[in-house]
């Protein structure tokens, strides 16, 4: 079957016929070349897939002649091959206000930790052998002299996130026995993953006691019994109770539960291991200080206000970390070479405090002064409004940002961005004409995700610290053609 003629008239239709077939397809000279660059397999898979796609249009009398051309089939192969080699994982500009935001990956990585990943990642490593005596190693002894530094915990070990610690510690400390727990600390997380199921995941027992906004010493104290193994303390950092409550601290819940012989573990959530109020931050609870209070176990996440990968961290005393570690499911939960890797260089990072808002991304843009914030939006509105126009005006706003989705959701940040509203559009067509540019912005060779309120979407620009990623010629010429 030959190839269908270059002068073939506009509008005509294809027949199955003009289809090639795969072959020939493959022999052409820009699939050669293409076949030498990926190889034979993923290249003869695309193009039958392409050619499956186009042949029920053949069919029905709907598929242009000029689609079935070489220089049009070449391009449409081209295009699936990228499409298929295209990693689905991309870097986006995170401009919606929330610095540590759960859909966005949370914590970026400082430059420190991404250079200990390329060097250790190249090549074998020690991460289960003992330099020292030449044997099996351990791999929580990479990060646990750290961590005890860092809190002042007597031991140490990590899994694959903080529901993981939590899940651990219950179902190692407290399986088949029951966890008192103050009912106005039964949180739920993201994606509905709720503490109680965590429990029951665990096999522990859960005993509430106390209300939803008042919990006193004795509820717990009238709850003990010869079942009870833990008394369990949760930081509730995703929401706030106000007006008439009451709740028992640390060192009061460890004095109830020593004196009965039974330990206490505290959950976290997010975590810090730095007072966050010292760099005009709002507080939040440290593991130190909860260790200090005579907590016997403290669990908190890795990828929140630590700053670090995805990991959940347990500090405590030798006999419940040690028993923790020894637990079966330790195995199941533990962290792989990649995230250990970059927590040991994300924790280093704190033994050297008077650089951490330096040298740690997430305190740095946390802390990001309102005035180059402010710089940031006058430097790119100029190009990003021409890029808009006439669709689009572009005004220069104050913001309030947040901390985290998970982490300190209601604390608020002032901040400064841009808001962009659609140009002689009627009000009931405001919306759809914003989502049209809030898709444009995410379709971006790099994906730009933003905020839409009152009538408008919002880009606040605290974590854009190099203004060219939002308006480099690149951006802003594939901006024009999408709004066209």
């Amino acid at each position: 079957m030959a190839m269908p003629d270059e002068s073939v008239v506009h509008g005509s239709k294809a027949s199955p016929q003009d289809l090639p077939a795969v072959d020939r397809l493959l022999r052409a000279p820009d699939t050669q070349s293409l076949i030498a660059i990926h190889g034979h397999t993923l290249v003869a898979g695309e193009a039958r897939t392409l050619l499956d796609a186009l042949r029920p249009r053949a069919v029905a009398g709907q598929l242009p002649i000029t689609d079935v051309q070489p220089a049009a089939l070449q391009a449409a192969l081209l295009q699936r091959v990228q499409a298929r080699l295209a990693p689905r994982m991309q870097r986006v500009l995170n401009l919606t206000g929330t610095v540590i935001h759960t859909n966005l990956g949370r914590a970026l990585l400082a430059d420190e930790a991404l250079a200990h990943l390329l060097r250790l990642m190249a090549g074998p490593n020690n991460l289960e052998y003992d330099l020292a005596t030449g044997g099996r190693g351990d791999r929580d002894t990479v990060v646990e002299e750290l961590l005890t530094t860092l809190t002042g915990a007597e031991a140490a070990t990590v899994v694959n996130n903080n529901a993981a610690a939590v899940l651990l510690t219950l179902g190692a400390l407290a399986r088949d026995r029951e966890v008192i727990v103050s009912r106005g600390e039964l949180v739920e997380i993201g994606g509905a993953f709720r503490m109680p199921d965590v429990m029951a995941s665990a096999g522990a027992h859960m005993v509430e006691v106390g209300t939803t906004n008042r919990t006193h010493p004795r509820d717990y104290e009238q709850a003990i019994t010869e079942r009870t193994a833990l008394l369990l303390k949760v930081h509730t950092s995703n929401y706030a109770v106000q007006g008439f409550t009451s709740a028992v601290d640390e060192s009061v819940l460890a004095g109830i539960a020593h004196a009965r012989g039974l330990p206490v573990a505290t959950d976290l959530g997010s975590g810090s291991l730095v007072d966050l109020a010292a760099y005009g931050l709002p507080r939040e609870p440290l593991p130190q200080e909860k260790l200090a209070a005579g907590c016997d176990v403290v669990t908190f996440s890795g990828d929140k206000l630590l700053g670090g990968p995805q990991a959940g961290l347990i500090v405590g005393s030798k006999e419940a970390v040690g028993r923790i570690r020894k637990f079966p499911m330790k195995r199941a939960l533990r962290m792989s070479k990649l995230p250990l890797a970059a927590l040991e260089a994300t924790l280093m990072l704190y033994l050297r405090p008077e650089r951490l808002a330096q040298d740690l991304p997430t305190l740095r843009l946390l802390t990001r002064p309102l005035e180059a914030i402010q710089a940031t939006a006058r430097a790119v509105h100029g190009p990003l409004a021409e890029a808009v126009a006439p669709r689009f005006t572009v005004e220069a706003v104050a913001l309030q940002g947040q901390i985290g989705s998970g982490s300190l959701p209601v604390e608020r940040l002032p901040s400064a961005g841009l808001a962009l509203a659609p140009a002689g559009v009627a009000r009931k067509g405001t919306g759809r004409a914003l989502d049209q540019l809030a898709q444009a912005l995410r379709q971006l060779p790099l994906p730009v995700i933003g905020r839409i309120a009152d009538d408008r979407l919002l880009l606040d620009l605290r974590c854009l610290e190099a203004p060219q990623d939002l308006v480099s010629s690149t951006q802003l010429s594939s901006l024009r053609e999408q709004l066209q």
